[in-house]
């Protein structure tokens, strides 16, 4: 029929529904894992933009099973591993292995950045994530350019909570003026690479910048206003794939039954209060025709 019939629910969704994920992103970050090692010696993490939670999960299930043997070693509990997820929308709780701290509120605020280091007991993040995205137009100019402030946006607050040596990852749309946006990563960090793992759609400008050991300029102090206060250089940034022809390919579309067996299984954790709620409520008693004519004159 055409691209807006292509089927979405694909191995990866499938995978995360019956991993117990929200949202078939976890890959990702499992992936980018996989390649840079972003957890190890990890116990204080921020996860920016964090509805619904799918990359919480991942850090509440590797941080604990990360940190197991040294909370035995050194007579440590679970509790001594932090995590704080932060978005305007509300996120159902994560409760286990790791309980994750939930603060709904703006990432361009100074208050949440306050309140993340008072949760650390006065100390820094040692990683901070984030997985936030526009809703996007389908205008790439446009979409490019929103992402590219978020990113900004979850550069600035990382500048306030990321303890020195520290690491960030966050999703980026690759574009003609993405250059940009590299060397204002290296001003502030030692190494930075540009991830696609193999779970992210071929067909996706989406990629992921990930940037090793923080090191921010001397006596540079943190702000709300733009975190860029030096001069930029020019750099080259690796690119590099997570995954290999191993993978699944996530635009490939497989079989349901592969064993003989499929159980279907409901998406693990719906929408608190998705957008879309109130016109549902208008028109499930209406015929499609009716509800067509509605939608339409909703738009």
């Amino acid at each position: 029929m055409g691209k807006t019939s292509k089927d979405k629910r694909d191995i990866y969704y499938r995978q995360a529904k019956e991993n117990g994920y929200r949202a078939r992103s976890a890959f990702k970050l499992l992936q980018i894992d996989k390649v840079f090692h972003i957890f190890d010696g990890v116990s204080r993490v921020v996860d920016l933009c964090a509805a619904p939670g799918s990359w919480s999960q991942v850090l509440s299930k590797r941080l604990y099973e990360n940190n197991c043997i040294s909370m035995s070693e050194n007579n440590l509990d679970k509790d001594d591993v932090k995590i704080v997820a932060v978005d305007l929308q509300a996120m159902a709780p994560i409760n286990a292995p790791i309980c994750v701290k939930q603060l709904q509120g703006d990432i361009t605020q100074l208050s949440v950045a306050n309140e993340i280091i008072a949760y650390f007991d006065d100390k820094k993040a040692q990683l901070v994530v984030c997985d936030g995205a526009p809703d996007v137009t389908g205008l790439h100019d446009i979409d490019e350019y929103i992402q590219s402030q978020l990113l900004l946006a979850a550069l600035n607050i990382t500048t306030h909570i990321l303890a020195n040596g520290g690491k960030f990852v966050a999703k980026i749309f690759r574009g003609k003026d993405t250059s940009l946006l590299y060397s204002q990563m290296r001003v502030f960090f030692k190494k930075v690479s540009i991830a696609k793992p193999s779970s992210s759609r071929n067909s996706s400008i989406e990629a992921f910048v990930v940037c090793e050991n923080y090191s921010p300029p001397d006596n540079y102090v943190p702000q709300m206003i733009d975190p860029n206060t030096t001069a930029l250089d020019k750099n080259i940034v690796p690119f590099v794939v997570c995954g290999d022809l191993g993978n699944l390919d996530s635009d490939m579309s497989y079989s349901l039954i592969s064993d003989g067996k499929y159980e279907y299984k409901e998406v693990l954790q719906k929408p608190i209060s998705p957008a879309y709620k109130e016109i549902l409520e208008k028109t499930k008693n209406l015929s499609l025709k009716h509800q067509n004519y509605l939608l339409k004159e909703t738009h």
